[in-house]
């Protein structure tokens, strides 16, 4: 069940801690277009975000309670059993062990399980409405990210048909990172699609299971909005420009 969700160098880490790799494709990634794109979004029925005070009773690092919360969603939408908290423990600290300030705790106290618990709920419901929406589409687990030049390949979290589905765990709206990264993502795969073919992405779902919000938009726009009107061809030439160069001399 674990996976290489952050190799070395790959598209997640580089999109968000070594921004001014897009910044030169996506110039109008500003705070403007961001708000406008946080506009639409949306909540599902029949779930609620995750009361701030059920989050704070617990000592957990959140990128601690994001990773046991999507060990345990991961569990049951792919196993069907639901793995219990201290495999879920075992597997996020395996992910959270590349980040070197992260905090592994050696076991989890009732207001970790709890919220935790609250946030993998959500997300499960959040997933399983969207597949109920494409009932011929297959829920896709970690789908690939190619590499380019010297940004490693890396892991999503989702896909369903069409559609990549990228999970947060904040307190706030997506900001201009978490569109970063998603645009990333779709210029590996298109790379990787013009040499070899394939299917692309036309959308990207952003959840967050702890704010119950939601945000679908077209891939399409998303590029035309943030780039300076760059056809494909060019935003792939000139990322291949920019990962081509040595890592180590930028």
């Amino acid at each position: 069940m674990p996976f290489n969700r952050l190799p070395a160098r790959d598209p997640r880490t580089v999109a968000r801690d070594i921004p001014g790799v897009l910044d030169i494709l996506f110039p109008r990634l500003t705070g403007g277009l961001v708000k406008a794109l946080n506009a639409k979004m949306f909540s599902f029925a029949g779930i609620s975000s995750i009361p701030s005070e059920v989050i704070d009773k617990s000592r957990l690092q959140k990128a601690m309670v994001f990773e046991l919360s999507m060990a345990r969603a991961e569990s049951e939408l792919l196993c069907g059993a639901v793995a219990s908290w201290d495999e879920c423990l075992k597997i996020a600290s395996q992910r959270q062990r590349r980040h070197f300030d992260s905090r592994i705790p050696e076991k989890l106290e009732p207001h970790d399980v709890l919220v935790a618990e609250y946030a993998s709920r959500n997300l499960v419901t959040m997933l399983k409405s969207v597949q109920a929406q494409r009932p011929s589409a297959i829920l896709e687990h970690a789908p690939l990210i190619p590499g380019l030049g010297w940004v490693a390949s890396g892991n999503g979290d989702f896909a369903i048909g069409s559609t990549l589905i990228e999970v947060k765990h904040t307190d706030r709206n997506f900001g201009a990172g978490d569109f970063r990264q998603v645009l990333m993502y779709w210029l590996l795969r298109y790379a990787r699609t013009i040499e070899n073919g394939g299917a692309m992405w036309s959308e990207i779902l952003l959840l967050n299971p702890r704010r119950n919000a939601a945000l679908l938009i077209n891939y399409d726009y998303l590029l035309r909005s943030a780039s300076a009107s760059s056809n494909r061809i060019e935003l792939i030439e000139l990322l291949r420009s920019a990962v081509g160069q040595e890592f180590d001399r930028r």
